[in-house]
Formats: structure tokens, sequence, C-alpha cells
């Protein structure tokens, strides 16, 4: 038998031809596709908008009542959809968990209980794996929420409320892809979860908890007090600039603290107070350094977040904060890399 191999690297692969005829794309043709699938999408969402009502009040009370998780599930496009709004749920207060539905029939509807709330995506409304687990599931005694296109079809009549998310047409232009259907299930979607969270009373600190591990968990969880320098230089009011720069270019932060006799931060010194102080004066080797430090510098509480420095830093164009209790004792200090080194920047 002889096989066939495949033709070398350097020999170009012949591929099928195809019953559409490339064609090199005009730019205006392509804006113009480009924009007239966006404002297809656009007015589906917006539509969508406009028929919310007791529908989906009573969704929301029905999961907000159930003592389970809920669960989304769909298959094919309306899957993905349905996994995606799965990840949003858990993330934003309702525990939530995605189930295919072709994997539901061969045994992973035995993860459904009574408690559960499942949500069924499908715009036809008629598929049929879905449908073949909804009375399983409402025999469980659980409740059913479906998101269709289409409120006659079989799924939409089995539902315990049904959520309205047709759409008057596709963005493809074929009107087959679906694109519009889509972008209107995962906005209900969305636009459920989001009703779920304010009803909790979920906030920022919730969601940094549930969001740990990545960007949006540093700047919520990551405090002052985690990324400050204690060991901070510090020096009284009559030490001479010389002095200063010394301990300023020991520790290494570009600045110094200086505090008066009885302890309390008076100001800081700063390359830059240095510089500007060296254009206005010349010669600064006999300069106390409280006749050029900056006076009264803003401070932060190590109790506050770290994105907080970030703003205040940002927001009044400096690059070192004071850490000071609420007492007004000094307890450390930090700099822009400091929070760059801890990602919250």
């Amino acid at each position: 038998m002889q096989i066939e191999r495949p033709p070398p690297m350097n020999q170009a692969i012949k591929l099928p031809e195809s019953s559409a005829t490339a064609r090199v794309p005009d730019d205006a043709r392509v804006v113009g596709m480009g924009r007239q699938v966006l404002e297809i999408e656009a007015a589906a969402v917006a539509a969508l908008a406009r028929r919310i009502g007791p529908e989906f009040c009573a969704a929301v009370a029905l999961i907000l009542e159930s003592r389970g998780r809920v669960v989304v599930s769909g298959i094919g496009k309306s899957g993905h959809i349905a996994r995606k709004l799965a990840a949003t749920f858990a993330s934003t207060g309702t525990p939530a968990y995605f189930v295919h539905a072709a994997e539901a029939v061969h045994g992973d509807l035995g993860m459904i209980t009574r408690d559960d709330v499942l949500i069924a995506i499908s715009n036809s409304g008629e598929n049929d794996e879905l449908l073949t687990i909804v009375p399983l599931v409402k025999r469980l005694g659980g409740k059913l929420i479906a998101i269709t296109g289409n409120e006659t079809s079989s799924l939409a009549q089995e539902a315990d409320i049904h959520l309205d998310a047709r759409v008057d047409q596709e963005a493809c232009p074929l009107n087959l892809a679906p694109t519009a259907s889509t972008t209107a299930a995962l906005a209900l979607g969305d636009a459920l979860a989001v009703a779920l969270l304010d009803a909790r009373g979920f906030g920022a600190d919730d969601f940094a908890r549930s969001h740990p591990g990545g960007a949006l968990g540093r700047k919520l969880l990551t405090h002052v007090a985690d990324v400050m320098q204690v060991d901070v230089p510090t020096l009284a009011e009559t030490v001479l600039v010389p002095v200063a720069l010394a301990a300023m270019t020991k520790g290494g932060m570009g600045m110094a603290v200086i505090l008066d006799a009885a302890g309390n931060v008076t100001g800081i010194f700063t390359d830059g107070d240095l510089r500007r102080a060296m254009e206005r004066l010349g010669d600064l080797r006999a300069m106390p350094v409280n006749e050029v430090m900056t006076r009264n510098p803003r401070s932060i509480a190590p109790r506050r977040l770290a994105v907080e420095a970030v703003e205040m830093m940002e927001t009044n164009k400096i690059n070192q904060l004071v850490v000071k209790d609420d007492a007004g004792v000094l307890c450390g200090a930090l700099n822009m890399h400091d929070l760059f080194r801890a990602k919250v920047v």
C-alpha cells in the first residue's frame, strides 16, 4: 500500500477551492459592514431594555429566594453564552456553575438539586437536549428560567419564568449566524447578574474576594500597610542640607521625613526640593533643611487602599506619601516605585 506523504516544508499546500470568490476588500465596504453589525446589535439590546418588566423582577426574586445555586445551560453558541454568564453570576455574589446541555443528559444532570434554579438559554427555544433535561429538573423540584427568542416555543412554555430575548434580525448579512441573538442573551444575563448584585448589596470588597489573584484583587485588597516602607530616614529640622542629602541617598526612597522636637512630622525633603533650592539659592551647604523642605506633606493612613495612594499621588502630582496613623504618628512612607512593585498601578 502506498502512503501519501505530506508535501515538503518549502512547498505550498494547495487548499480546496472555495465556492466564494476571494477579492481584495474595499475599505469603505469593510467599515460599512462593521458599523452595520454594531448598529444592529445595539438596536437589539436597546429593544431588550424596553421590554424589561415584571418577568425580569420575578426572575430576580426567584433566584434571591432560592436556597441552592444557579445552573446555567445551553448548547452551541448559546452554550458559550451560558458559560460566560455562569462565571459572571459566580463572581458577582450569586453562586452559579455551567452545565453543558448535551453532557447533562449523559450524567451531569446529577449535579442539579431541587434547590437550584436552572437558566436555560436557546434562541429557538426548541433545542432537543434542553427539552430533554427540563422535565427531569422540574420533577426534582427545581425552578426554570428560560431565555429564548420565541415566547411560544416549547422551552418558554415549560419555564416558570420566560425572559424574552428576541431580535428582529441577526447581524450576519445571511441572517443565519447567531450574532445579535447571542449578544441579546448575553446582555440580558448580565442585566440579571447586576440586578442580583445590587439586591444583595454586593460591594467592591466582596468583588475583590472573588478575584484575589488578578489585577482587580490586587487593587481592591492591597492596603497601604502592605506596600509602605517602615525604615524611613527621619531627620531633625535643624540638620544641614548636606546631612539631609546623605540620609536621603542612603534611604533609597528619594525622600527623608523631617520631624520637630516632639517627633511630629513637619515636612519632607525630596530630590525635587533639592533641585529647586539649588536653582533658587545656589550654595546650600550651610542651609538648615527646614528652610528648603516641603512643609505639611500629603499623608495617608496605613489602613487605606494602595489604589487610593495612587489616586492621591496622581491628583497632586507627587511621587511620595508619608504614612501616618489616626493619631498622626509616623508609620512609614511610600513612593510610586513601591506601588509599581505591588502591581497596583
